[in-house]
């Protein structure tokens, strides 16, 4: 009779439980908590949760036994010390016999020790802190498999949450008390042990098959993360308060800390991962997929460049930059704009480009891949048969103007402060040129009303300088500094022409763009000896040799009206160019 009647209870208990967790029922529902109140109340629930949790036969007998120890033990009037001690000791028992249970009831089993450790933490028996010896059990799952190590490492993550966690049903003193008690004994101990075994975990090959070695590695760095947002000197009023400009990181954590390029090499570990990933072969998916597999890639793009504190490790951000461009390699433009976070995305990279071209002295072998990214993306545009917004006309020119400005800027700081010249580098220089032509014919008006009114600028002051210096100035060599830049962009955007692309228009303004260096060949010219300068020759040479292959080439397929009207001007001016280049 008493098995039958354990049955029938254990049967009615699961009845209640699918109406409480998967019940469409709304009224079922309500009567299902109501019922779980009742449990609660009842002096049988202790046994009944025991019942549910050896005997049930579906997960959520086990999260409603979990739930029900949860609020038992989190009464304003504890149990006694024996019972929690022993509820404590039968969950330990329960979770290291049964691994594979379902992630959700090993989470709300675990909070239920959480509890009671935190409700606990200064109550003694026999002359000890009974609840503090957490770390000495978790221990014991780390020396088990794979999957007993998963469980002991969200064991300290609960825990170190559960403390931080303020609880407004209890006074606020008490929290801070034991909050302050649980930093000061064992959140460090926590840290280190988290840190050790990430470096364990990792020091061997990880199997990406392998779920529980994957979930591993996650817990625990979500237990470093908890115990870094830890609040250290109870600053944090609630969990919805902005984060905190600064961690208040104990003064005994400094040795711990010493070792933070760890994190810096597996970030740069897991970034060059992720360029293989970017590069897996298209044929590996169907196309349903591949545009998952992107999705997924693109979202990730999103999540670094929305946090990249990671990126201002060098290794780390060349490692991003490679992600970048690869990324354009094995996805079509096409595909790219279908991903729903592409908008958000393709802003996010446009912004981190521009801010490492502002940073010109920073990583030039980097920024070659981030120059590579847009110019494949330019030049797909006229292939996309998608109608979704590419947004490259919003943001190439933003590319375009960022390079040209921050070059310009760059050279009064190379030459007031004696640092070595990017133009003497000729070879980073064309690669980088190369790669902006096609960037810079993308709004192409932008571009040149941009050129055109620097290059009036720039050549006005240093034709004010020749007649007003009596030698070589320092203001003379930052104009020269920018007018050779200037040359070879504008070498650049005209050796950037694609026939099947140009207008009448851009032929135009190239042509506007043209007689402005060969005006300033000219000004030279008239000033032998006093205005040769080697930098600004070798820009013209670029600009001539980009001009020849453009408009004068016989390779040439389309003839430009507005420059076929200048053409006899043009020959002579080349000619004359011709032979200033011999004489100097």
């Amino acid at each position: 009779m008493l098995i039958f009647f354990l049955l029938k209870s254990l049967a009615e208990l699961e009845v209640l439980c699918t109406h409480l967790y998967v019940g469409t029922d709304l009224t079922q529902r309500i009567e299902a908590e109501k019922a779980l109140l009742e449990l609660i109340d009842s002096p049988e629930c202790l046994s009944k949760c025991q019942l549910l949790l050896e005997q049930g036969t579906t997960s959520y007998a086990q999260l409603l036994a979990a739930t029900c120890l949860s609020k038992l033990v989190s009464r304003v009037s504890p149990l006694p010390i024996e019972q929690r001690i022993d509820i404590r000791n039968y969950i330990l028992n329960y979770v290291a016999s049964q691994p594979k249970l379902a992630p959700f009831v090993i989470q709300a089993l675990i909070q239920v020790i959480a509890k009671i450790t935190k409700l606990g933490w200064f109550e003694i028996q026999k002359d000890q802190f009974v609840f503090r010896e957490i770390i000495a059990d978790v221990k014991k799952f780390l020396q088990g498999t794979v999957e007993h190590c998963v469980i002991g490492v969200i064991i300290l993550s609960e825990l170190t949450q559960e403390m931080n966690l303020v609880d407004y049903s209890r006074p606020s003193a008490k929290h801070r008390k034991i909050a302050t008690s649980f930093r000061d004994t064992s959140l460090k101990d926590i840290l280190v042990l988290a840190c050790s075994l990430l470096k364990e975990v990792l020091a061997k090959p990880l199997n990406l098959q392998d779920q529980y070695q994957q979930n591993l590695v996650m817990q625990v760095l979500k237990l470093v993360l908890n115990c870094l947002n830890f609040d250290f000197i109870g600053s944090a009023a609630d969990e919805s308060s902005d984060d905190l400009s600064t961690v208040q990181i104990p003064t005994t954590w400094r040795t711990t800390l010493e070792g933070i390029h760890f994190w810096f090499e597996r970030f740069h570990q897991a970034l060059s991962c992720l360029v293989q990933f970017a590069s897996t072969r298209r044929s590996l998916f169907s196309s349903p997929e591949r545009a998952k597999y992107l999705g997924n890639l693109i979202k990730g793009v999103k999540r670094i460049l929305e946090n990249p504190q990671g990126l201002s490790d060098p290794g780390n951000y060349h490692e991003f930059c490679r992600f970048l461009a690869r990324l354009k390699t094995n996805y079509q433009l096409g595909e790219l704009v279908m991903v729903k976070e592409y908008p958000e995305v393709i802003r996010l990279i446009a912004n981190f480009t521009i801010t490492s071209l502002q940073h010109w002295e920073f990583a030039p072998n980097s920024v070659h891949y981030l120059l590579t990214l847009w110019q494949r993306m330019v030049a797909s545009v006229p292939f996309v048969k998608s109608t979704e917004p590419h947004l490259l006309d919003t943001y190439a020119p933003e590319i375009t103007k960022a390079f040209i400005t921050s070059r310009l800027e760059s050279v009064a700081i190379v030459v007031r402060d004696h640092l070595d010249d990017p133009l003497d580098d000729t070879a980073t220089v064309f690669q980088q040129l190369e790669q902006l032509c096609t960037v810079s014919r993308c709004e192409y008006e932008k571009t040149c009303t941009l050129l055109v009114q620097l290059f009036d600028q720039n050549a006005q002051n240093y034709q004010k300088l020749l007649h007003s210096a009596t030698g070589i100035t320092v203001d003379m060599a930052i104009q020269e500094g920018r007018l050779a830049w200037l040359v070879y962009l504008v070498g650049t955007v005209v050796g950037g022409r694609l026939t099947y692309t140009s207008t009448d228009e851009h032929d135009a303004m190239d042509g506007e763009l043209s007689c402005r260096v060969f005006q300033l060949i000219s000004l030279m010219d008239s000033g032998l000896p006093q205005c040769s300068n080697e930098k600004i020759e070798l820009a013209i040479l670029w600009f001539l040799d980009q001009f020849r292959k453009t408009y004068v080439g016989d390779q040439l397929q389309r003839t430009s009206k507005s420059l076929c009207y200048n053409h006899f001007a043009y020959c002579i001016l080349l000619n004359l160019c011709i032979e200033w280049v011999l004489q100097t």
